[in-house]
């Protein structure tokens, strides 16, 4: 599958009908989505692997996972809402995944690699925190968005969870107007995403 049919694809994968402010509930856009799955795909991190898609609201980056060959995809979210939206997005894309209801922090399974868009903080400081610190728990690669502004704290944080930064990719995310207290129509956020990798015999 090329990259601009899995973003056609992933056009089709609806968003949250009730976004929470308090989760940071914002739909990964769907060419960024289809850019990082590619990069994955590419460097051997998806095809045939198992895959976490952690805080995975309604299963974007999960999906196109299993698009891309994924053996299997597991997500979670403690958003019961936006699981049974990502349920409905997978059986409308013909492809099977795995939805739970669980906290980032207590899940336990070993995964090959995590996909993630955690909150970014913007209403609880180091709301990425947890995710980062799972991820490099579970799996031995990560692929994981944050605020750019953060970059330096992120790859700080990488090296003391005994992981390293291998690629960078960054984007501008718009995000639109659909909390009362946002005052534009849409905003762009400047974002990176981190390939994280784990250190041997860290």
């Amino acid at each position: 599958m090329k990259q601009k049919e899995l973003e056609i694809l992933l056009q089709k994968v609806r968003g949250h009908p009730r976004p929470r402010a308090a989760l940071e509930q914002y739909q990964t856009p769907a060419p960024i989505a289809a850019e990082v799955l590619y990069v994955a795909h590419g460097k051997g991190d998806i095809a045939g692997k198992k895959v976490l898609d952690a805080g995975c609201g309604t299963g974007i980056l999960g999906i196109g996972a299993k698009l891309l060959g994924a053996a299997e995809v597991i997500g979670l979210d403690v958003d019961e809402e936006a699981l049974a939206v990502a349920m409905a997005n997978a059986r409308a894309l013909g492809v099977d995944i795995s939805l739970l209801t669980v906290d980032i922090g207590d899940f336990p399974e070993r995964c090959d690699t995590v996909l993630q868009n955690p909150p970014f903080g913007a209403q609880r400081k180091h709301a990425d925190e947890p995710f980062l610190e799972q991820a490099l728990r579970v799996a031995d690669v990560a692929y994981s968005f944050h605020n750019a502004e953060t970059e330096p704290w992120v790859e700080g944080k990488v090296e003391r969870l005994g992981g390293h930064v291998t690629d960078r990719l960054r984007f501008r995310f718009p995000i639109p107007h659909q909390f009362d207290f946002h005052r534009k129509e849409v905003v762009d956020i400047p974002v990176t995403l981190f390939r994280i990798a784990r250190v041997p015999n860290r």
